[in-house]
């Protein structure tokens, strides 16, 4: 009897795994057509992006002209904000400032980051969840949840085009299923009349280019022994703040969806345990060993206090 329920358990495994499997495949697979669709063809979108410090409307084009990447992100409402992408060059006209230009891939200001991710390097950390499909825009839509695995992060909810595979609303939800961001397309048209409208910017007079300085390399003598699974390492350094008159040191982490990065610097007297949260954006400082820790970063409060609290700084501090 006990050989015959154990034969049973491991056939139910087997057809949970075999349903599940495929679902998270299909799902994964949707969503990487969702990154092609964005970066490939020639469209735009009027959308509007909501969250707890209000509401702007927005207009995005994109367009792909001799296999170079062109677009534009506008902002429709209040003082003109616009941002300019031709090919690996990011321009930015802001009010009041002097326009300049950045180097980058796509712009990512005030567009989700799952427009841009790499699905297939999140398979590890990450489910995607079908949800069903419903009407968005006008449109039929396929909905894709995509939850962390570990259960450290915010999650998204995708509604993605079912002809295009373009997004038209992401919904950003905090561990308790309250809506933290939402982008919401509320008009879309995807043909080759975009391209033609974004031809202009082949010979456009852009910025000149801000001359980032070089990295230092730097050695830090402390490190997080826990971090989100499938966190990695972008970058570290050193600098002096003139306000602060101090000097912090800095790593930066990013999954592929959500970044954040740890600073630490010398405690004060002024140093104290302080968590500000602004939406999707958590600022948690702890005071330990004299050293003032910061974790700054799109992550849950719980999440970047285990962060902080898992410095380990190692024997020469």
């Amino acid at each position: 009897m006990k050989q015959f329920w154990c034969a049973v358990s491991l056939m139910a495994g087997s057809l949970l795994y075999s349903s599940v499997a495929p679902a998270q495949t299909t799902s994964g697979a949707l969503l990487q057509q969702m990154e092609q669709a964005s970066q490939s063809l020639n469209y735009e979108l009027a959308y509007i992006n909501v969250s707890r410090l209000g509401i702007e409307s927005l207009r995005y084009r994109h367009a792909v002209i001799d296999d170079k990447v062109f677009a534009q992100l506008l902002q429709m409402d209040g003082p003109r904000r616009e941002i300019i992408q031709r090919g690996n060059d990011i321009s930015y006209f802001e009010p009041g400032l002097e326009p300049f230009t950045l180097a980058g891939s796509h712009i990512i200001d005030s567009l989700p980051s799952v427009v841009n991710a790499d699905f297939q390097k999140l398979t590890d950390s990450y489910d995607f969840i079908a949800v069903g499909r419903t009407r968005i825009a006008d449109q039929m839509c396929e909905v894709i949840r995509i939850v962390a695995r570990d259960g450290t992060r915010y999650s998204y909810i995708v509604w993605m085009d079912s002809e295009t595979k373009l997004p038209l609303r992401v919904d950003l939800l905090d561990r308790d299923g309250e809506t933290l961001e939402q982008y919401r397309v509320v008009s879309f048209a995807v043909d080759e009349g975009v391209r033609n409208l974004m031809q202009g910017l082949e010979k456009a007079s852009l910025p000149p280019s801000l001359s980032v300085p070089a990295m230092e390399k730097v050695t830090l003598n402390w490190k997080p022994d826990w971090l989100p699974g499938g966190m990695k390492q972008i970058s570290q350094s050193r600098r002096t703040i003139p306000s602060l008159n101090k000097p912090v040191e800095s790593r930066l982490y990013s999954d592929g969806l959500f970044s954040f990065s740890i600073n630490i610097s010398p405690a004060d007297k002024s140093s104290s345990a302080q968590l500000l949260r602004t939406g999707r954006r958590t600022v948690q400082t702890v005071v330990r060993d004299n050293a003032e820790i910061t974790v700054v970063g799109e992550l849950p409060p719980s999440t970047t206090k285990r962060i902080a609290d898992s410095i380990d700084f190692g024997t020469k501090r």
